[in-house]
C-alpha cells in the first residue's frame, strides 16, 4: 500500500491543561482524517500520559514538541522536551506503564537539548470494499422455478 507523504504532524507547545486538550483534539482529527478511527482513543490516552510526565517533571513554562507520523502500517507519536532527566518505568503502575499497555513499543533517547520519548502502534488503514452485487449462482433461477414437491 502506498501512503502519501503528508501523514505527518508536528506541534510545539507549552504544556498547560488547556493546550493539552487542544492538542488531543488535533491528534484525533488527524487520525480520523487518515481513517484510523479505532486508534484515536488509545493514542490520545498514551499521549496524555507523556504530556502529563512533561508537566510533572519539566514544568508548564517549558515547551515541548509533539510529532505524529503514520507510515501506512504504524503510528508513531513522540514528545521532545528540554529536560535531560530520562523517564523510568516504575514497577508499580505509573504513566509509562499505561503507555506500554496502549502501544506496541515505546522508548526514549537523549538529544543535544534534552530527550525524546516515543511510542508506536500498529495501525493499517482499513480496506474499503466496494458495494457491488454478487452474481447469482448458476442454477438459482432454475431452482426457484422448480416446484418443491418434485424435489422430495
Amino acid at each position: 500500500m502506498t501512503v502519501p507523504l503528508d501523514r505527518h504532524c508536528s506541534v510545539e507547545l507549552q504544556v498547560s491543561a488547556e493546550r493539552v486538550y487542544r492538542l488531543r483534539r488535533i491528534v484525533a482529527a488527524h487520525l480520523r482524517h487518515w481513517s484510523l478511527d479505532l486508534h484515536v482513543r488509545p493514542v490520545c490516552r498514551a499521549l496524555d500520559e507523556l504530556l502529563t510526565n512533561v508537566r510533572r517533571h519539566v514544568g508548564d513554562a517549558d515547551t515541548c514538541v509533539v510529532e505524529l507520523r503514520w507510515t501506512g502500517r504504524r503510528v508513531t507519536v513522540s514528545v521532545a522536551d528540554d529536560s535531560a532527566r530520562m523517564p523510568r518505568l516504575l514497577p508499580v503502575g505509573g504513566g509509562l506503564s499505561r503507555v506500554m499497555a496502549l502501544s506496541d513499543s515505546w522508548g526514549s533517547c537523549r538529544t543535544a537539548g534534552g530527550k525524546v520519548v516515543w511510542f508506536t502502534r500498529y495501525a493499517e488503514a482499513p480496506r474499503t470494499v466496494g458495494l457491488l452485487p454478487y452474481a447469482p449462482l448458476p442454477g438459482v433461477r432454475a431452482a426457484r422455478d422448480t416446484p418443491l414437491a418434485s424435489l422430495v
